[in-house]
């Protein structure tokens, strides 16, 4: 029996064969990846969740706390200065600041009460004044001018007197001032609190501009 080639047929054979190969070539390079490299093929279970946006402004929640600071009704905010100290005298500014939209006058010395702790009064004699306790200038009683966003201090001044470092009894932990007497009271925690015992004497200046606000 005579077997005849046909040239086209043979072209079209050789063509398959080859097809094969490549498709035989390409599973085996996949197959050797995938066993170098496993992660890369693993399918993962879970979806991919984009991260969100770093520019896209964040709402703020209804129940989540506004540390926006807030205008009390007074109109003014104190604020306590350091506690300076030496041979036993220490020292400490109170500011005030008019946080509201409309001027106000203030004249005279603050009116200050001292706490401890346990939030009980401290039976300590508030002076108009700095002596006895020591001599500082004192402006004296003056009206006052306060523009929105201007402030005032008054120095506070006192004697160390023994203090309980485990109870810190003694220690007027709480200063409650208002501008005057018979002005609402803000309560402010000087640092370290007022070691001035609960008997003790606190002189105060009467309120002054703020030097960066000129007078």
């Amino acid at each position: 029996m005579t077997v005849i080639f046909v040239p086209g047929a043979l072209r079209q054979a050789g063509a398959l064969a080859a097809t094969a190969l490549l498709l035989t070539g390409c599973g085996l390079s996949e197959e050797l990846e995938r066993e170098t490299n496993p992660e890369r093929h693993r399918p993962s279970s879970e979806a991919t969740v984009p991260a969100p946006a770093t520019n896209s402004p964040t709402a703020r929640l209804p129940d989540e706390p506004d540390d926006t600071p807030r205008c009390p009704k007074s109109g003014v905010t104190m604020s306590p200065g350091m506690v300076t100290a030496a041979m036993g005298l220490r020292a400490m500014s109170v500011t005030m600041t008019n946080c509201g939209d409309t001027a106000r006058d203030v004249k005279g010395y603050p009116d200050i009460r001292v706490r401890g702790l346990d939030r009980e009064l401290f039976d300590v004699t508030v002076l108009k004044g700095t002596e006895p306790v020591t001599t500082m200038d004192d402006p004296g009683s003056h009206r006052v001018v306060l523009r929105p966003g201007e402030s005032a201090y008054t120095s506070l001044v006192w004697r160390y007197s023994a203090v309980d470092a485990s109870t810190r009894r003694g220690s007027g932990v709480y200063v409650e001032i208002g501008a005057a007497k018979g002005a609402p009271r803000q309560t402010i925690e000087p640092d370290g609190g007022l070691d001035i015992g609960e008997t003790g004497m606190l002189g105060t200046t009467a309120w002054q501009k703020s030097p960066s606000d000129g007078r």
